[in-house]
């Protein structure tokens, strides 16, 4: 990657009048904020539809797109709604906060009307969208489909031949859900309609969007579902064993996240196809693209199915440098990746980061404990790496800041020569800014120096998590774009 740097913001974060945010004008509104400060980089979390717990990192598709971002604006203008069709419905109170309970109650019914108006005067267009993505948009329709009509049960919990895929179960569903199934395909048309139009419009003004995968998919999804022979799961489709992370000073019983993991000999076997499948997708939707959990493909924690928590587990191998010789034959010697190499690192895992060739990450947050030469602090930043302050899963910068005992606030002060006049968050930002780091992201909240109430995730917790939003698009001021821009010329990013 050039050297550069960008912005961490969410769609789900953008503000509006509807509960959460969209590929609508306030997108396009941010993507002018960028180029106006003369941001390289736009990042964002992974944009599939979600599920219970309502987080990006478990998604119902690794294919698909979230219904939420779709703007109903957009839809307006196109004929396919009217402006009453969703203006005066309940979207939630707190216009700083998503309520995804009202977000799922409102969205789907006005994308049914939507539906009802376009299925026969875009017709062909659908069609034509779904013959170019029948690798995966017929199993999700269907998965979507099935799980509605199912009062939204686990897919496990359907009729068995539907679980098993058989052929004739298969055609009695097209058969009785069929309109049901192609409302499922209507909803992604439309998604990658506005997705690949607010992505043509960034890329035009010079900024790449880096995108985001999980590493893992989740267990009730349409790719455990239709590809259930990639993952290890019982006869019955339970996993055998489940991800996580082993305990540590941050979590005393581990991380249990229950993703079903991979028959990795399986993959080997057909020459990572569904792999390869999975990574041209994104690289087709995003110019960059981050996979979190990089050191899965070295060795990865396996946590029994139906542990109550991630204390008993056992490392093993994963694919390793195979692997990543497929990603090279299949995308080139240095592939637009970043690998998400946070948390405890092995000696293996620096040798196939290495290899790779993929720049990891770095983050400030956890460089400030006095006497450590930490790889986390500026001066030790490689070339080949993605620098932040801190990312989703960490306290913004002033919520963090603020917590820190006073031995580690004082190396940071002393450190980073930050004074209160300039303001503590744009001392860290130069600094950042200003590292040999290749890239460095900073996230929304930061340069607005907010507190904990607009932190995005907090690891290992249900509840209350990616519902931040930006209030008011307004905030991103001329006056704002300029003192970024200054900076950024300063430090030739």
């Amino acid at each position: 990657m050039e050297r550069g740097s960008g912005i961490l913001m969410h769609i789900s974060s953008f503000p509006g009048k509807y509960g959460i945010g969209t590929m609508g004008s306030e997108a396009h509104r941010f993507v002018d904020f960028l180029q106006k400060s003369n941001q390289k980089y736009w990042q964002i979390l992974p944009i599939g539809p979600t599920g219970y717990g309502d987080s990006p990192y478990q998604s119902f598709s690794t294919f698909a797109g979230n219904p939420y971002f779709i703007d109903f604006d957009l839809l307006r203008e196109d004929g396919a709604l009217n402006f009453e069709d969703y203006a005066y419905i309940d979207w939630g109170a707190d216009s700083g906060k998503v309520d995804y309970e009202k977000i799922f109650r409102g969205k789907f019914r006005v994308l049914r009307i939507a539906f009802e108006r376009d299925k026969a005067r875009k017709k062909e267009e659908i069609e034509k969208f779904r013959v170019e993505n029948s690798y995966w948009i017929e199993n999700y329709a269907m998965f979507m489909a099935l799980k509605f009509d199912s009062g939204h049960k686990m897919y496990r919990d359907w009729d068995s031949d539907i679980v098993r895929r058989e052929p004739e179960a298969i055609i009695k569903v097209y058969n009785r859900l069929d309109d049901e199934i192609n409302f499922w395909v209507y909803v992604q048309y439309r998604f990658y309609e506005q997705w690949n139009e607010l992505k043509s419009y960034a890329n035009k003004q010079g900024i790449k969007i880096i995108g985001d995968i999980p590493i893992y998919v989740a267990e009730d999804s349409a790719d455990a579902w239709a590809h259930n022979e990639v993952l290890m799961l019982n006869p019955d489709r339970t996993p055998i064993k489940v991800a996580g992370c082993p305990p540590d000073g941050y979590a005393p019983k581990g991380q249990l996240w229950g993703n079903p993991l991979y028959n990795w000999d399986y993959l080997a076997q057909t020459g990572y196809e569904w792999w390869m499948k999975r990574l041209s997708a994104a690289l087709n939707m995003y110019d960059i693209v981050r996979i979190d959990h990089f050191r899965g493909f070295d060795a990865f924690y396996a946590i029994e199915y139906g542990k109550p928590d991630a204390v008993e587990g056992e490392w093993l191998k994963g694919p390793g440098s195979d692997f990543f010789n497929k990603v090279k034959e299949e995308f080139g010697e240095t592939p637009p990746l970043i690998a998400e190499d946070l948390g405890t690192i092995t000696d293996d895992v620096r040798a196939l980061l290495k290899f790779s060739g993929m720049p990891g990450m770095k983050v400030m947050q956890f460089g400030f404990t006095p006497g450590e030469d930490s790889d986390y602090l500026p001066h030790n930043f490689p070339e080949n790496s993605v620098a932040y302050i801190g990312t989703h899963d960490n306290d913004t910068l002033k919520g963090w800041f603020e917590s820190l005992p006073d031995y580690m606030r004082d190396f940071a002060v002393d450190y980073l020569r930050l004074t209160k006049d300039e303001g503590y968050n744009w001392g860290f930002i130069k600094s950042l800014l200003m590292s040999t780091a290749d890239t460095a992201i900073v996230t929304m909240q930061d340069i607005l120096d907010l507190g904990s109430e607009a932190r995005m995730n907090t690891p290992s917790t249900l509840g209350g998590n990616w519902a931040w939003r930006l209030p008011d698009i307004n905030v991103l001021t001329d006056d704002l774009a300029a003192k970024l821009l200054k900076i950024t010329k300063t430090y030739s990013r």
